[in-house]
């Protein structure tokens, strides 16, 4: 485990020098692309007596630069002219940038990690729902299909297939798509609206249902199944004797007594493996949510704001928030594993 533990922060901090050297070798070329941009004008730029919005100071410069610079004054007057235009595109950059440059200040840094905190809050939310609903959508399959069917309720199961269709189509649509559909502003108090299209959308839940699913139906193939009956485990599925519906809704699930109970502790030990998947699969979802809803005041907006301000101080410390969050799941779903296998290990 510690092994583990050391392969995370390793590569946390190798993405991070890999960031920061991306980060300076940006700012390197954007000074070399400043510096170009000065090229033979830099000391006709500078001149603090100067005002190149008077036309007579300018004719001025040029009548000076004349009189050191003999036989120049083509040279002359194209240097004066861009050294204008330079100055004027400074000032307008300025103007129209004002609101936009920012840098990575301790207020800056403060402003974030609100914003990141209220990120964690919805992604840990999301993440146990998820957890919670993908368990219990795999668990009612798997038993569903082990019942027997009962006569006359036809009609009845007609519908909850329509239903179960219908509900498909929502929960594999994108978050966009059903935000759009249901509201048309947004603002920062959406928490609940997020958590929600987080676990709706995108196909979250159906997605690692089904493999939770696949975990159960491969457990119930396997030799200690029948090691399991031969103790007298109950093998029934109706909700009478077998499992009944409270056992399947329940946070905790256990199926004490019944052969599922084994079939079902081994399906989650293997399930672990996947929840560092299903963890940057609800990250990535979470980040599309917030930019292509415009959700200001959230984490991942902010990276892209940013990243259209060409702050990118600013968007690396919010990629390496978003990083560390993966990475921190998956230090959290290897300690889970390692200690369900230690459990096996002790019996």
């Amino acid at each position: 485990m510690k092994a583990r533990v050391t392969e995370h922060l390793l590569s946390f901090v190798l993405v991070a020098l890999v960031l920061i050297c991306a980060l300076f070798i940006l700012k390197s070329r954007q000074d070399t692309a400043r510096t170009a941009s000065l090229s033979g004008i830099r000391d006709y730029t500078s001149l603090s007596f100067m005002d190149y919005d008077d036309p007579f100071q300018r004719a001025l410069l040029r009548d000076v630069m004349d009189i050191y610079f003999p036989g120049s004054h083509d040279r002359n007057d194209s240097l004066v002219t861009a050294a204008l235009r330079y100055r004027q595109e400074a000032f307008n950059r300025s103007v129209q940038t004002s609101d936009m440059r920012e840098e990575l200040s301790a207020a800056k840094a403060v402003q974030l990690f609100g914003m990141y905190l209220k990120f964690l809050f919805v992604y840990v939310l999301v993440m146990a729902i998820s957890w919670y609903g993908v368990q219990t959508l795999a668990v009612w399959r798997f038993v569903a299909e082990r019942r027997e069917p009962i006569p006359g309720r036809r009609v009845r199961q007609y519908f909850l297939r329509a239903l179960s269709i219908g509900a498909s189509l929502v929960l594999f649509s994108p978050a966009y798509v059903i935000a759009y559909s249901v509201r048309t502003e947004f603002n920062t108090d959406t928490l609940f609206f997020m958590v929600l299209l987080g676990v709706v959308s995108n196909g979250l839940l159906m997605t690692y249902a089904n493999k939770f699913h696949a975990f159960l139906t491969a457990e119930s193939r396997k030799g200690y199944v029948e090691t399991a009956l031969a103790k007298n485990l109950r093998n029934t599925w109706d909700t009478r004797t077998g499992i009944s519906l409270a056992a399947i809704v329940r946070p905790l699930k256990r199926f004490d007594g019944h052969v599922f109970n084994h079939i079902f502790m081994n399906a989650r030990v293997q399930y672990f493996s996947t929840i560092k998947e299903q963890a940057s699969f609800l990250i990535t979802g979470l980040i599309i949510i917030e930019m292509a809803l415009n959700i200001h005041g959230h984490f991942s907006y902010e990276m892209l704001r940013q990243l259209l301000y060409g702050n990118y101080d600013i968007v690396i410390a919010i990629i390496l928030g978003i990083f560390f969050t993966v990475k921190a799941t998956e230090m959290a779903a290897d300690y889970l594993a390692h200690k369900e296998w230690l459990k096996y290990e002790n019996h």
